[in-house]
């Protein structure tokens, strides 16, 4: 089997890569019956140089592979008919802008994998770029208190090379003692951990947090059972909350009246309760004045996360009762930061991580005839069409408007 690691088209570039030139060593390795050609790429964050001296084969032609792998979506007119490509498509929630894509892949015949249902038997994700998108994320939410509060002007997180520098970068800041509340016990929720736990903040137990005061800054991190409750007053349960989340509300709004910053680092299913409205912002008891968005929901479960933002603009003001964007400074706003593509600020560890779940849970698939069904349960199209688990696409394919 032949694969090709493709040059990533899209705008803005993204300089991750699937499979780092360490990683393609250790499956040649690994298997003899596999062959790696790199297609040269300008932008990517490993160059073509250190593919060339891990001793792969570079060419601008990657006809004669069979699987090509990329990270983000390729554009419609760079696909090439009849291949295997794996790649985030971003159309598994009917997602209207990248439609034709879609359609363009099954029109060329095109056999999809997407990375992001990449699942074990019990569908549980098995790889990610979220615990990456925690650990910037968390990184630019110190960043943006900083700029917020004018207390200090830390460097972007692209401008600073690996995870270790990002925490020796806040550990020689003196933060004054504020309250920063985390959601999210998964990737990205604990790659925000990794942060704030690395620069050595206290982290404090829910009940601490609700209740004390500290001459330090501290930081919780909760849980769905956490900010949610049952409205008819009965016991939370996680398997209840995940079945029947129309009878659950927010609790949320007891911790934004002490917390000073909060870091969203959840997963939001569709029908489960907003963590905060814009109802909530505006209450006077509301104390959170920096919020990091990584989940970025736009016009979801974060009132105040009104549109996305980009590494090179991240911060924009949030004026509650306005309920419209504003100059961040300005007093009455809540800061935002909500880039929707965090990971790509540290390409190299983010692609190194990636590179690892993916040469774990993908590439023995391959070779083992698919033992597990890796490769089936990631496979959306096949012979010009979906494939069983994807057919409930076929109405948004055959959807006329792309607005």
């Amino acid at each position: 089997m032949k694969l090709a690691i493709i040059k990533e088209r899209k705008s803005p570039p993204d300089r991750r890569v699937v499979l780092s030139p360490k990683a393609c060593q250790d499956l040649l390795k690994t298997y003899k019956q596999l062959s790696i050609c790199v297609e040269p790429s300008d932008i990517r964050a490993y160059t073509d140089e250190k593919y060339a001296e891990a001793g792969l084969n570079l060419s601008p032609d990657i006809s004669d592979c069979d699987v090509l792998l990329g990270v983000k979506e390729v554009p419609i007119e760079a696909l090439i008919p009849n291949k295997s490509y794996f790649f985030f498509s971003h159309t598994i929630k009917k997602q209207a802008y990248n439609r034709n894509l879609l359609r363009a892949v099954l029109e060329k015949n095109i056999t999809l994998y997407d990375h992001e249902v990449v699942t074990n038997a019990k569908g549980i994700r098995l790889v990610a770029f979220g615990k990456y998108a925690g650990i910037v994320g968390a990184y630019n939410a110190i960043r943006t208190y900083g700029l917020k509060s004018q207390r200090f002007n830390l460097p972007k997180a692209s401008d600073i090379h690996d995870k270790k520098a990002i925490i020796d970068t806040l550990k020689k800041l003196h933060l004054p003692a504020i309250k920063i509340i985390l959601t999210g016990k998964g990737r990205v929720g604990n790659g925000a951990f990794e942060i704030l736990n690395g620069m050595g903040l206290k982290q404090v137990d829910t009940q601490a947090f609700l209740t004390q005061k500290f001459d330090c800054p501290v930081f919780a991190q909760i849980d769905v059972e956490d900010y949610n409750k049952r409205k008819d007053g009965k016991i939370f349960t996680q398997d209840d909350f995940f079945k029947n989340a129309s009878d659950f509300e927010s609790n949320f709004m007891r911790f934004a009246k002490v917390a000073d910053v909060y870091i969203a680092g959840h997963f939001y299913a569709d029908g489960a309760p907003y963590i905060f409205t814009r109802a909530d912002a505006k209450h006077p008891d509301f104390n959170i004045k920096v919020v990091g968005d990584i989940s970025c929901d736009i016009d979801g479960p974060v009132a105040c996360t009104i549109h996305s933002t980009t590494i090179a603009d991240p911060i924009y003001g949030y004026d509650p009762n306005l309920e419209q964007e504003v100059d961040f400074l300005n007093p009455k706003a809540i800061a935002v930061m909500a880039v929707d593509n965090l990971p790509c600020e540290l390409p190299i560890d983010a692609s190194d991580g990636f590179g690892e779940m993916f040469a774990k849970s993908v590439m023995p698939a391959f070779f083992n005839n698919d033992a597990d069904g890796i490769l089936e349960r990631a496979r959306m199209t096949q012979n010009g069409k979906l494939t069983s688990k994807y057919k409930y696409l076929q109405d948004f394919l055959e959807t006329k408007s792309d607005s």
